[in-house]
């Protein structure tokens, strides 16, 4: 590589070994070349999962998954950079794993039929959580000035067609996101992203410790 190290992570642990049930001896003797932040160098994945666990967001990102979309594996990514309480798949339960470089790992994924049951999931919660589908429909509201609910599932629809006719019918409210140039429309992760983030922006502690990596 031009820039950075070599290799990802660590290599095996030197000097003695650290005490406690979060760590891994694989890890320890061998070495942590996965994908994660220094804090969770040689933890164990259930370790991981239980800590990122205490501290999750009340959003939730959805994707329809009717034509085996590329991009929710780009979206489950980010999902989980953001801390997203969960991650809903509707439709086909097989996905493209392949973009999410193992983050799926570490964050709830849940699927389902269709949006008719993720609606009736999320409503159903003991702390409801509204269902924004983002459109560039007549009506719908302009993500930079509305006041994004700080328990909220983003549900996004298949690259190029959008949201599915069922899906519209059964959000919440629907939002879309500026445009100035010619293309139609940005790319779904692209704006899945802006989305996560705006939320981070509005109801994240950014005063806290905000890990880089």
């Amino acid at each position: 590589m031009p820039h950075g190290p070599a290799e990802v992570g660590v290599g095996p642990w030197t000097g003695p070994w650290p005490t406690g049930s979060h760590y891994d001896p694989d890890l320890l003797q061998h070495g942590d070349r996965r994908n994660v932040v220094d804090r969770y160098r040689y933890w164990t994945m259930d370790a991981i999962v239980a800590d990122l666990d205490t501290r999750r967001h009340d959003f939730h990102v959805a994707i329809e998954n009717w034509q085996h979309d590329f991009n929710i594996g780009t979206i489950v990514r980010t999902a989980n950079a953001f801390l997203a309480a969960e991650v809903h798949i509707v439709g086909n339960r097989r996905w493209n794993r392949r973009g999410a470089m193992v983050t799926d790992r570490y964050q709830h994924l849940r699927h389902h039929a269709d949006v008719a049951d993720l609606a009736t999931y999320l409503h159903g919660l003991d702390e409801p959580v509204s269902l924004l589908g983002i459109d560039n429909l007549p009506g719908s509201a302009h993500l930079e000035t509305m006041e994004v609910p700080r328990r909220v599932c983003f549900l996004f629809g298949q690259e190029g067609p959008g949201l599915s006719e069922d899906a519209r019918a059964r959000v919440d409210g629907t939002f879309s996101i500026a445009q100035f140039g010619s293309t139609r429309s940005i790319n779904a992760s692209a704006a899945a992203a802006i989305a996560m983030h705006t939320w981070v922006v509005e109801h994240a502690d950014l005063g806290g410790e905000v890990w880089r990596g």
